[in-house]
């Protein structure tokens, strides 16, 4: 799901930068607010989960990449702006040391996979559980569906990122600049492989950690969508 250079043009790179810088801003003053202390380990935990898990990505025809996130299990574990740190500080060091996504492309695979992802995870898993008992089989579902239906989420938000970039940017004779590929191929294509394969990786990632730690350490599961 990463974005490499090249493929967004710059005014859509820079749309992305500017909606991020305050989302980062306001997700730094909210951690520091709320995020308890025995809940800072799992920033960092969350940072290199989603680290290692994104590392693990296979290419998909027209030059991106899918992959499970973890974001939902982190904004389940910490909170949506707790992950939205996190994951943006997993994709930075994989943009910058890796060469996996691109840097014009940051505030862009920030937005799809660092906020977008795990915030949608984390509604769904709370319209799901409900108040339900941190040892209820009904949260470990919750985990699943919100792992599974978030990294889809994101996979057409980038599918249409990448599918408007002919209409956003052409040469005088008509051809794309940057992104060639239409709405019409980039959508399934992203779309496909995430509902197919790495949402359920997603999910059943997700779920696992969540019935782990209800048998372990439930009490991670109280506070985490607070912070």
């Amino acid at each position: 799901m990463h974005i490499p250079d090249g493929y967004l043009g710059p005014e859509t790179c820079g749309f992305f930068y500017l909606v991020m810088f305050p989302l980062w801003t306001a997700a730094s003053r909210i951690v520091k607010k709320t995020l308890s202390a025995r809940k800072i380990p799992f920033l960092a935990v969350g940072a290199a989960f989603s680290f290692v898990i994104m590392m693990l990505n296979v290419p998909i025809p027209g030059g991106t990449t899918g992959h499970a996130v973890g974001g939902a299990l982190v904004a389940i574990l910490v909170g949506p702006w707790a992950a939205c740190i996190a994951i943006s500080v997993a994709l930075v060091i994989q943009a910058l040391l890796f060469g996996d996504g691109g840097i014009t492309a940051i505030g862009a695979n920030c937005f799809i996979m660092a906020f977008l992802l795990p915030f949608s995870g984390y509604y769904i898993y709370r319209l799901i559980s409900g108040k339900s008992a941190l040892t209820s089989a009904r949260r470990v579902f919750a985990a699943g569906i919100a792992g599974y239906a978030a990294i889809n989420i994101a996979a057409a938000t980038a599918g249409f990122v990448f599918g408007i970039q002919p209409l956003l940017h052409k040469s005088a004779s008509g051809l794309a600049l940057y992104c060639p590929y239409g709405l019409n191929v980039a959508l399934p294509v992203m779309l496909g492989e995430h509902l197919l394969v790495f949402g359920w990786i997603e999910a059943l990632v997700t779920a696992a950690v969540v019935a782990y730690l209800q048998k372990h350490e439930p009490e991670l599961l109280a506070e985490g969508g607070q912070a």
